[in-house]
């Protein structure tokens, strides 16, 4: 879940910055993004599974949270980059600022309230996506929370279910 959310910042943070810099990048890249976070998981998870192979569940399911924790991410980014105070980006250009020292001395900073928002949310995200593709992909392995949550489920053993999905 960690490794998925971290690649999800930095692809999200990255395609955010290129899309707060250039229209036509927004109005080329967006669209995608948006494709993939309406796509079910359960529908897409067998599809990468048998892309990356099944020796490598680790990394599909590496994938798929950070899939699925990219578009929050993503969208709050966008949104903050964007919402910079007119005034401030005036006066940087004024001062001669650069466009990269105008977004990082100007944008970035008015853009971690959202920022932060998106990635509270994709962290969240990240962890449900990973357990559901647990789900439909299976661990590999007899470990997960998803595993745990189906070998206790089987039998009833209703403490166990409880605290995997407490965890």
């Amino acid at each position: 879940t960690l490794k998925g959310f971290l690649g999800a910042f930095t692809a999200a943070l990255a395609l955010a910055i290129l899309c707060s810099q250039s229209r036509l990048a927004e109005d080329a890249l967006y669209p995608y993004a948006v494709i993939l976070q309406v796509t079910p998981v359960v529908a897409i998870a067998p599809l990468i599974l048998i892309w990356v192979g099944f020796e490598r569940i680790d990394l599909a399911l590496t994938l798929i949270a950070g899939m699925i924790a990219f578009f929050p991410i993503l969208s709050n980014a966008v949104q903050g980059l964007k919402s910079a105070d007119f005034n401030l980006l005036d006066l940087a250009r004024l001062y001669g600022a650069s466009r990269w020292q105008v977004l990082y001395r100007v944008q970035i900073p008015s853009a971690l309230p959202a920022l932060l928002t998106g990635m509270k949310v994709g962290g969240v995200i990240a962890l449900i996506g990973e357990v559901t593709a647990e789900f439909v992909a299976g661990s590999g392995t007899a470990t997960g929370l998803a595993w745990r949550i189906v070998e206790s489920g089987n039998p009833l053993e209703i403490p166990t279910l409880f605290a995997a999905l407490a965890l």
